[in-house]
């Protein structure tokens, strides 16, 4: 990787700024990052943009001239950028656009420009409700139904065909549930985690919707940040893996955590389920890329947890 130059789409959002901050320890020649700061921030990018390898572009993926100028010459393409898996079902247009047709597009280019491999962000969506827990990847996806889980598939099935057809060299890592300092904090769509500490700030009881027994898998997103470089690293292609923490908590006992790394005795307010949640469960199979990529995720639920409280109650100039 050194000397190399790397294109990431989406690198100045939550887990993209991560990807970069770890890729700068491989001495890269140049980093370029196309965002359009929607979801992504100046701020994400305190850390490295001023870092004279970073070359930082804002604009859209979908804007094919622009994103052909970021390709030409990469040796390297992280592929990150995304709208959040409410914004595809409300926006299905654009939807397709951001995730279908310019990966598409990504992928054509990558091809013309000879790429020498792309990491593509998946997600664990593509397994909608799975069949086996812990979750591998020879799970079936037909049990997906959200618009955001097949937009990955079909991203993964893609990369796939291209390696096959023309020999374009790519892995694609499904997240679970990532978190952590950084992540999105305002609009319709706000973690529940954030919902709750806002509670915290303000001393008000934590609201659980329905009976809190819905489970998770929450991944700290240094942790996939390091999955990114390690599927770069590897010396393995046509590829999906999967990047949990391989811990299922509930949202109970995420709530109880939570307050317990804030010193925190509120209690909870259950209230009536308001939608219905078709995947009730999650938990990651990690061991295929620890087999193949050495990882293994390094942060427990607690140790996450309090940093990120620490950077949202800091973000926010708010001391408890």
């Amino acid at each position: 990787m050194e000397n190399a130059k790397i294109f990431i789409t989406g690198g100045a959002g939550f887990i993209g700024s991560y990807v970069v901050e770890e890729l700068l320890a491989y001495k890269p020649a140049r980093i370029i990052i196309l965002d359009n700061l929607i979801r992504g921030s100046l701020e994400n990018m305190q850390a490295f943009i001023n870092n004279p390898v970073i070359e930082f572009v804002e604009g859209d993926i979908r804007d094919r001239e622009l994103l052909e100028k970021c390709v030409a010459g990469a040796d390297y393409v992280f592929h990150m950028a995304a709208l959040r898996i409410n914004s595809c079902a409300a926006n299905p247009r654009d939807g397709f656009e951001v995730m279908l047709q310019s990966t598409f597009e990504l992928a054509e280019l990558c091809l013309k420009h000879k790429v020498k491999k792309v990491i593509y962000s998946s997600s664990a969506s593509v397994y909608g409700l799975a069949q086996h827990f812990p979750t591998p990847e020879t799970d079936n996806p037909y049990d997906n139904q959200t618009f955001y889980g097949g937009a990955k598939l079909w991203g993964e099935q893609l990369f796939r065909s291209y390696k096959f057809m023309f020999g374009l060299d790519y892995v694609a890592l499904r997240y679970f549930n990532v978190y952590g300092a950084r992540m999105d904090t305002d609009g319709k769509y706000t973690e529940v985690m954030i919902k709750w500490l806002d509670c915290i700030r303000d001393g008000k009881a934590p609201l659980i919707y329905g009976d809190g027994s819905t489970t998770m898998d929450f991944v700290y997103v240094r942790d996939v940040a390091k999955a990114n470089v390690a599927a770069l690293l590897a010396e393995v292609t046509d590829e999906a893996f999967n990047v949990g923490n391989c811990e299922e908590t509930s949202l109970k006992q995420l709530l109880h955590t939570l307050l317990k790394v804030n010193n925190s005795t509120l209690a909870p307010e259950y209230r009536e389920a308001n939608s219905v949640n078709p995947v009730s469960r999650r938990l990651a199979d990690n061991t295929k890329a620890k087999n193949f990529l050495a990882f293994q995720p390094s942060i427990s639920l607690e140790e996450g947890l309090y940093e990120l409280s620490q950077w949202y109650f800091e973000k926010q100039k708010i001391k408890i």
